[in-house]
């Protein structure tokens, strides 16, 4: 265990760890800084001062910031996630429905983005410099030039309010099946995909045209192998560490834009939870789903850097 890789895989792992850790910390005392007092707005304006300063004493909001900080840290290691200040409810109990309906849309969004970006990468690269090139590298371009919410606007615009196809408002699917399924997530993974595929799919033609420059291939094509077998068989397994890298990176866009999605289409995700609790000065929840979201990100990093050091063949 004492190889490059393990060494390797260990550096990540306490990095990923450390960050998450400094990220903790910066959630808390940026969250505690927010202006307002989250007992006054939990009374309301008409409750008296007696009131409000013993409703801060049972939420422990007259300590001092730090034994705060270490007594939620510890809370959030043991699973103890702390008490909404808006509704008196356990954060665990508000946010463990709303987690599997976020993975649910996050899932839809990668199973149909994915697929298609490695295949526009693939032929982009394949067909460099040819009209096809030139129409995927447009295409992308001007999705990703365009603000999710725009995205989010024409699509209800046209697909809600024009066709009738879907309704405006997505709650999750109402039934069992395919059916079902498409008609409540269709517009949010519709949104959701638009500039993760742009992303990865430009990210995949540079990585495949950095390999496909390479001697080794150009080796391949002179002994009568054909292109479609050069790339699939030689080139891309070689920039599968790039390909897995620019692939997280796009998928981790889906923590930050689910937010926007979440919110237009009224998703009962724990995004939506996220800008309400903002929005009431519900800490305890504000600082859960940061973490949650900073943590999903992290690990598809540090799941990107695991398959790049596991594939490197100089490492092995």
């Amino acid at each position: 265990m004492n190889g490059p890789i393990p060494r390797l895989l260990r550096q990540r792992i306490f990095v990923g760890l450390l960050t998450l850790f400094l990220v903790s910390a910066l959630v808390f005392f940026m969250a505690s800084l927010l202006p307002g007092d989250a007992a006054q707005m939990s009374l309301g304006q008409a409750a008296t001062p007696e009131t409000v300063a013993a409703l801060r004493h049972k939420l422990g909001l007259d300590q001092p910031a730090l034994w705060r900080y270490v007594k939620w840290l510890t809370g959030l290691a043991t699973g103890d996630f702390g008490i909404s200040y808006a509704s008196g409810v356990a954060v665990r109990d508000i946010v463990i429905a709303r987690i599997p309906n976020t993975l649910s849309l996050a899932a839809a969004a990668t199973a149909v983005s994915v697929p298609i970006a490695l295949v526009l990468g693939i032929l982009a690269a394949m067909y460099r410099g040819s009209r096809l090139d030139r129409f995927i590298g447009l295409s992308t371009m001007s999705i990703v030039a365009v603000p999710e919410f725009l995205v989010a606007t024409l699509a209800v615009l046209l697909f809600a309010v024009k066709l009738h196809w879907v309704s405006a408002l997505s709650f999750g699917p109402e039934g069992s099946g395919l059916i079902a399924f498409m008609r409540a997530y269709s517009l949010p993974v519709l949104v959701l995909c638009c500039v993760v595929i742009a992303q990865m799919a430009r990210m995949t033609r540079a990585a495949l045209i950095n390999q496909l420059d390479a001697p080794y291939i150009e080796m391949t094509v002179l002994k009568g192998l054909s292109t479609t077998r050069a790339v699939l068989r030689h080139a891309l397994p070689n920039a599968i560490g790039p390909i897995v890298n620019a692939m997280a990176l796009s998928l981790s866009y889906l923590l930050g834009g689910v937010v926007i999605v979440e919110t237009i289409f009224s998703y009962p995700g724990l995004a939506s939870t996220l800008v309400d609790a903002v929005s009431n000065r519900d800490l305890p929840v504000v600082q859960f789903c940061v973490i949650f979201f900073s943590a999903c990100y992290l690990l598809l990093l540090l799941i990107a850097d695991i398959v790049t050091i596991v594939l490197n063949p100089k490492l092995r």
